[in-house]
């Protein structure tokens, strides 16, 4: 497959996962998790061998000033970043982890206005979106999960 083909695949995907995000109604509360405490997911990135340096500095010049945006808005409570010290086997390798805290569950379904602030911040919409091509495009796998807490004392 052309590498071209599969970053258009890739943000098709995303765009459609996006879209059933946005449109799916958050879950129901229960006793115990209501809707209105904070809401973790982490993000973990695969990048291709080599390139972890460069996938950092795109994310951290081209995605990383929107997610603080969502923090100075109030959507996102938190965002933090990690790797690993050492790689585990590349079955189970991953480069970075990025955790976002949002506000509730709710802000973690709602879109936000995402596509405002990234046309605030990027007046270049041309370089935007070809910087943030090649961040996909040295990416090999990157997936999300949402996190529950575990109450360990019942």
């Amino acid at each position: 497959m052309h590498p071209t083909n599969l970053i258009g695949n890739v943000h098709c995907a995303i765009l459609f996962a996006f879209i059933a995000l946005a449109a799916a109604a958050p879950p129901q509360s229960s006793a115990q998790e209501p809707l209105e405490v904070p809401y973790a997911v982490d993000y973990y990135y695969k990048v291709q061998w080599g390139h972890a340096a460069e996938f950092l500095e795109l994310y951290k010049m081209n995605h990383y000033p929107i997610l603080q945006r969502q923090v100075e808005t109030g959507r996102f409570l938190s965002v933090s970043a990690v790797q690993p010290r050492f790689h585990p086997t590349e079955e189970g390798r991953w480069d970075y982890r990025v955790t976002i805290v949002f506000r509730d569950v709710a802000a973690a379904h709602d879109p936000g206005n995402e596509e405002d602030i990234i046309r605030e911040l990027y007046p270049d919409q041309d370089t935007f979106r070809q910087e943030e091509q090649r961040r996909f495009q040295i990416l090999e796998a990157h997936w999300d999960v949402p996190l529950v807490d575990v109450d360990l004392d019942e």
